[in-house]
């Protein structure tokens, strides 16, 4: 395992957020597998929320699916996200993503378009699609327009 990874590791280790991880997937009834870089994967996870097709606490990756292929692309988006609640400080991170999601979704009506944490775990690889501002916003002013227009 790399250095990098095994921070990673001890900080959501320390922060508490993959033991929330695997109170989540056990309350969810998932199966936890090991996975590379320090990982774990919890398939099968039964409970209706979230509705996404995978959601990461910590270093736990939980999925409804019954397997979750490392070598994919949903996986690596995930696995970013590991690495995002070691930078918040661990479960801090639910209450900035959210926040992001609130504003992505007032910025573009779609929660992950313009979600800086979606955006920085690689939006196709999540699944998720970019859509445009909408067009109040942009006149608006939120965006800055270049000088030359």
């Amino acid at each position: 395992m790399r250095q990098r990874h095994l921070v990673r590791l001890a900080v959501n280790l320390v922060n508490g957020s993959t033991l929330a991880g695997l109170a989540v997937a056990r309350l969810g009834r998932a199966r936890l597998a090991r996975c590379p870089d320090g990982l774990l994967a919890g398939t099968g996870y039964r409970l209706p929320v979230p509705a996404a097709p995978a959601f990461t606490m910590g270093n736990v990756i939980i999925t409804r699916r019954p397997m979750l292929d490392v070598d994919s692309n949903l996986f690596r988006h995930e696995a970013r996200h590991t690495t995002q609640y070691a930078w918040c400080g661990g479960l801090l991170m639910l209450p900035l993503y959210f926040a992001a999601a609130g504003l992505s979704w007032l910025l573009s009506g779609d929660f992950g378009a313009w979600n800086a944490f979606e955006r920085g775990a690689g939006l196709a690889d999540g699944g998720y699609a970019t859509r445009p501002l909408r067009r109040r916003r942009r006149d608006a002013g939120f965006i800055a327009k270049p000088s030359h227009i």
